[in-house]
């Protein structure tokens, strides 16, 4: 599509980024657009198995997603990537590889929350030493917080709704 944009949504696990784009999805879609969601998490479950949680395996699942991204700009209006993306370099990356296609949404949460939201337990048991290369709890994969993104959603401190609403209205839809 002429006009794809491509909705970076960077954050620590657990803050809310798949939540997010679930719902903006929805919103998009019932105003007929095209829309397709590219979740980090699914993406590396099934199509980029081969990559652990190394700071380099991280950065390179970041630059084949953002290939995706690439790839698929024809065919939708909207992409919707929720992603830790904890490096501001691979983000960078992606904004200079999409240009102004690409909108960084850092949706932002203390790490508290975060674990308090854990349903999986991922955080108990990278804070008991059972996982490496945890991000934001393991020192050589830490989330390094966006400077200048061009949207920050607090999502400890605004509902969903509210949330989806900002970026619609970043939109200008």
């Amino acid at each position: 599509m002429e006009n794809a944009k491509v909705l970076w949504f960077t954050g620590l696990s657990g803050s809310g980024k798949t939540s997010i784009s679930e719902k903006l999805h929805d919103f998009l879609v019932l105003r007929k657009k095209k829309v397709l969601i590219l979740d980090g998490d699914v993406v590396r479950r099934t199509l980029h198995t081969n990559l652990g949680f190394s700071p380099e395996d991280i950065k390179e699942n970041n630059e084949l997603i953002c290939s995706i991204c690439l790839d698929e700009q024809k065919n939708y209006d909207f992409t919707l990537v929720p992603i830790i993306s904890p490096f501001a370099e691979s983000r960078s990356k992606a904004r200079n590889v999409l240009g102004e296609r690409f909108i960084e949404i850092h949706v932002d949460c203390p790490l508290e929350i975060c674990i308090k939201r854990d349903i999986k337990g991922l955080y108990k048991k990278a804070l008991a030493g059972e996982i490496d290369n945890f991000i934001g709890i393991s020192k050589n994969v830490p989330y390094e917080i966006p400077t200048n993104p061009d949207i920050r959603i607090k999502s400890n401190e605004e509902e969903i709704e509210k949330s989806v609403e900002r970026i619609i209205s970043f939109l200008n839809l």
